[in-house]
């Protein structure tokens, strides 16, 4: 699944994209910005495959913001404006979509991405025997099998990852493990929290309860996410 991020300060393009990205097979929207400022929150908080980018935006043009990013995303420009086409390619971004653009041509932006994707399956980790974390802890290396994982909670630059057995502690970032998971089986919560989604067995207001009674905070940010895991 390609977990898209829109960032366009127009409405109505950001409806047009959305309604795109929902009748594509492989896409999912994890979320909508106006400004690069928005986008560049997202990309902290959320693991990002493709961002669909306008350029001409308030405060920080797209191609500037681009140029912001160490390790960014794969990005398909949306502009009106022909004339940063070359400056677009010279970025190497996956296509270029001149507006207004039809379900076709947004199709065959998407195609690119999925085919310059092909390889990235195999580093998440979904074939037989291989359904498991590799993480450095104190005593060597560890595997940790998916479904053993209740939540994981982040400590500043260490991770805690709670198992029915035990508790793991590592030196990662959220982001870095949430990007080490597969976005099928795991779902952030906060800005604090990684849940399973098969452990959850209730959603509230708030928060959510784990097949082990653990509650775990849900922010505004999160909770649409939560709830779409939850119900799908």
């Amino acid at each position: 699944m390609i977990r898209c991020l829109i960032t366009d300060d127009e409405v109505i393009a950001q409806q047009i994209l959305e309604k795109y990205i929902l009748q594509t097979e492989g896409l999912t929207l994890v979320a909508k910005c106006r400004n690069a400022m928005e986008a560049f929150a997202k990309l902290e908080q959320h693991p990002i495959d493709l961002v669909f980018l306008d350029i001409e935006m308030p405060l920080v043009n797209g191609i500037a913001f681009l140029k912001t990013l160490t390790n960014p995303p794969k990005v398909i420009f949306t502009t009106a404006y022909a004339e940063y086409a070359l400056q677009g390619y010279e970025l190497n971004v996956a296509d270029y979509l001149l507006k207004p653009f039809s379900y076709e041509r947004f199709l065959q932006a998407v195609n690119k991405v999925k085919q310059a994707m092909v390889t990235v399956p195999k580093e998440e980790s979904t074939e037989k025997g291989n359904e498991h974390l590799v993480v450095k802890e104190k005593e060597g290396l560890l595997k940790i099998a998916f479904s053993d994982i209740l939540y994981i909670e982040g400590s500043r630059d260490y991770m805690k990852i709670f198992t029915p057995q035990r508790q793991y502690l590592v030196h990662l970032t959220m982001k870095k493990l949430e990007e080490m998971l597969p976005a099928s089986q795991f779902i952030r919560t906060h800005k604090s929290y990684i849940v399973s989604v098969s452990k959850i067995r209730i959603v509230r207001t708030g928060e959510l309860v784990l097949a082990d009674q653990k509650t775990i905070p849900v922010s505004v940010n999160y909770k649409d996410q939560v709830m779409k895991s939850f119900s799908g």
